[in-house]
């Protein structure tokens, strides 16, 4: 593990009001007292309380710099469990620069991207599901993504694998007691009691997995797709959900030729929707690259917003896209309700079994219930955020899928009547596999591949 002393901007590098230049590490204290200077120079840092701020002055040699707020932190209750020094400095892009060369110059280093969060995790301050939850706290699309980290920011995941692991190691430890004491400890009846057992872990990691597909969107959002013949409303509706013009819409069909990309919150739901040329049959080669495009987009999607002209009657393109639609997450939207209706609800819900919804995009009508439906299909209707854990990582998915076939071949064991010391091999694997999503017995390698995802200065 390096010692040296890290320094780096915490805060993003642009015009603003305040600007954070974070030092961390054995010499932390000493570079703030060859730079700063309090208004009347009668202080020296290091010798201050923890946890205190004080007003001056960087310098560089006999060069003014900035005029400063400087927070002063003494390890071990610091975000690294090292010194750390916070200096509060405006927050112009070559002021902030100059602060940070400063500090450089006198005796730090430039931070890695996540070294201090790094460090905490190395220091022991928080695991390594919660340094990943920092992470992930940063990235977070929206209400649900930011709960769910905090959630594991404080802890959660690691009390839950904490539980877990203990309930496995107590069966391993009776075990081999029993191996090496057979006459003071008896075996006798211990199947049935760690059947049981790995029951409880099997329901409480298989509910974690179940729940993983919901973890994921409400991490990354839900992958969506418009798609439907020309002029059928697609473009309005991407609009619409928008709230503002990004689509072109005109009465001439074809008028979307490729894809339009947009995120956008609805009720704490991320939709990372897409915009699709509509779907038809055309000599123009340029618009048929669209379709195909559209076509294949549709494959790979979440969900599907079939949108549908209710005020013509449908037709063979139509029918292609209830054949995209089939075994496919959709929501049927039959606009332009305000018009004549040659589409009936009836006469769809012959063709498919989605739910079907009629809606006005000119009358803004019908929305509210797509909105309930998307809730329904992926939150079955709750999106009020409870104390759930959720696995937002695929490295932690992965690591359960592994506890869980270990705990399988457990039972199997079990059934085939294996000596009780196979039944230790597989338990062993399934704890240290728990140990990994939170840092136990980790190598360098992962530990950094993880921290290099992390902003610079976190």
């Amino acid at each position: 593990m390096k010692t040296d002393t890290i320094a780096a901007v915490a805060t993003g590098l642009n015009n603003a009001g305040i600007s954070i230049v974070r030092i961390s590490g054995k010499d932390a204290f000493p570079i703030i007292d060859r730079i700063f200077r309090s208004k009347n120079n009668n202080k020296v840092l290091s010798q201050e309380k923890s946890h205190t701020i004080h007003y001056g002055f960087i310098y560089d040699d006999d060069i003014i710099v900035d005029e400063v707020m400087v927070v002063i932190m003494r390890a071990p209750s610091t975000y690294t469990r090292e010194d750390i020094v916070e200096i509060d400095c405006h927050g112009g892009i070559t002021v902030t620069r100059k602060v940070l060369e400063t500090v450089l110059k006198h005796g730090a280093r430039i931070a890695e991207p996540g070294e201090f969060t790094k460090r905490a995790f190395l220091n022991g301050r928080i695991d390594l599901s919660q340094a990943e939850a920092v992470c992930d706290l940063i990235q977070a699309k929206n209400e649900l993504a930011l709960r769910n980290s905090l959630n594991q920011l404080k802890g959660k995941m690691y009390e839950l694998i904490k539980k877990l692991r203990e309930m496995i190691l107590r069966d391993i430890a009776f075990i081999e007691a029993a191996l090496d004491d057979p006459e003071h400890i008896s075996l006798e009846g211990f199947t049935e009691d760690l059947w049981n057992h790995i029951e409880e872990e099997v329901f409480i990691i298989n509910k974690l997995l179940q729940d993983s597909k919901n973890g994921k969107i409400i991490k990354e959002g839900i992958k969506t797709v418009i798609i439907g013949k020309p002029n059928a409303g697609k473009s309005s509706l991407l609009n619409y959900l928008v709230g503002e013009d990004r689509a072109i819409v005109t009465d001439i069909a074809g008028t979307t030729r490729d894809t339009l990309e947009e995120t956008i919150n609805i009720d704490g739901i991320t939709l990372n929707i897409i915009d699709t040329a509509g779907i038809r049959e055309t000599e123009d080669v340029v618009e048929t690259l669209g379709v195909n495009k559209a076509r294949k987009i549709a494959q790979e999607a979440d969900l599907i917003i079939f949108v549908i002209d209710s005020s013509t009657r449908l037709d063979q393109n139509d029918e292609e896209i209830f054949e995209l639609t089939k075994d496919r997450k959709t929501i049927i939207l039959l606009n332009k309700s305000d018009l004549d209706s040659k589409v009936t609800i009836e006469e769809v819900s012959q063709k498919t079994s989605h739910p079907i919804i009629r809606i006005s995009l000119k009358e803004n009508e019908g929305l509210e219930d797509f909105t309930n439906k998307v809730k329904d299909m992926f939150f079955q209707g709750q999106i009020l955020f409870n104390d759930d854990v959720y696995i937002t990582n695929e490295r932690h998915k992965e690591a359960f899928e592994q506890v869980m076939e270990s705990l399988k071949m457990v039972k199997q064991s079990i059934e085939a009547g294996m000596p009780e010391d196979f039944y230790s091999i597989d338990l062993m694997s399934a704890y240290e596999t728990l140990g990994r999503i939170i840092g136990e017995n980790v190598d360098d390698d992962l530990v950094n591949m993880i921290f290099q995802e992390f902003c610079m200065g976190k």
